[in-house]
């Protein structure tokens, strides 16, 4: 495919970095799902295959990330998993085109604007909230960088963290509407695909981790999930 114009968001280095993500976002969630899924309808037949359209839906990725707690043996996520799975909401607003790991390292942008988003394999159509959920959990909880940073640099890297986090929201929030009482559930949602990832890759064998797994990641997220649900997560300790 021919290359986009623009570098990652992040490495723009510009002001307004919340608004273009913002921006961006509430463009993507305007667009007309239906393509999409008539899109995927019309690549299974040239296939020979049904696409089943409730295979990018939300209840078919919690299934999903249930799978794959029980088949790693993620005992201390079964509670969290549970509790997503009996307080899922009825669905109130339409399906969006949902990214599913929306961040300024996802979007190139140039001039301020986006020019693309990379890196589509947890897309979904499903409701904003777990769209805009997803990325404050990414905005708010990964770590600020994977290397070690000066301690007096720490505490100004979190301020500007949480300005981020809130620009953004903002932003969105004048552009689309959003029902902020549905956040926490998805919110934990976003965790607790994070806490999936992080689980399977520390317990599996002959793999490397990655600094990201082995960083405390997981275990803000954790932390997250339960404050946003009242139920205790546990991840297997990270292999060195």
């Amino acid at each position: 495919m021919e290359r986009a114009a623009g570098r990652p968001l992040l490495a723009s280095r510009r002001p307004g970095i919340g608004r273009t993500l913002a921006e961006a976002h509430a463009r993507l969630h305007a667009l007309n799902p239906e393509a999409l899924l008539r899109a995927l309808d019309d690549e299974g037949r040239a296939a020979g295959w049904t696409f089943d359209r409730d295979a990018v839906g939300f209840e078919s990725h919690l299934a999903s990330l249930d799978r794959r707690i029980q088949a790693a043996g993620l005992t201390g996520l079964a509670d969290g998993m549970r509790w997503l799975r009996t307080r899922q909401p009825a669905e109130r607003s339409a399906r969006v085109i949902c990214h599913g790991d929306f961040h300024p390292q996802n979007i190139l942008a140039e001039n301020g604007r986006a020019t693309a988003v990379l890196d589509w394999p947890n897309t979904l159509v499903a409701a904003p909230e777990y769209d805009v959920a997803a990325t404050r959990v990414i905005l708010t909880q990964a770590p600020i960088a994977l290397v070690p940073m000066p301690a007096a640099l720490r505490p100004l890297l979190a301020a500007a963290r949480r300005l981020l986090a809130a620009r953004y929201l903002a932003v969105y929030r004048k552009l689309r509407p959003l029902d902020r009482t549905r956040m926490p559930y998805f919110e934990a949602a976003g965790c607790m695909r994070g806490l999936v990832r992080a689980g399977e890759a520390r317990v599996a064998e002959g793999a490397s981790p990655s600094p990201l797994d082995v960083s405390s990641f997981g275990e803000r997220l954790a932390a997250r999930f339960g404050r946003a649900s009242g139920v205790p997560v546990t991840l297997p300790p990270p292999r060195r």
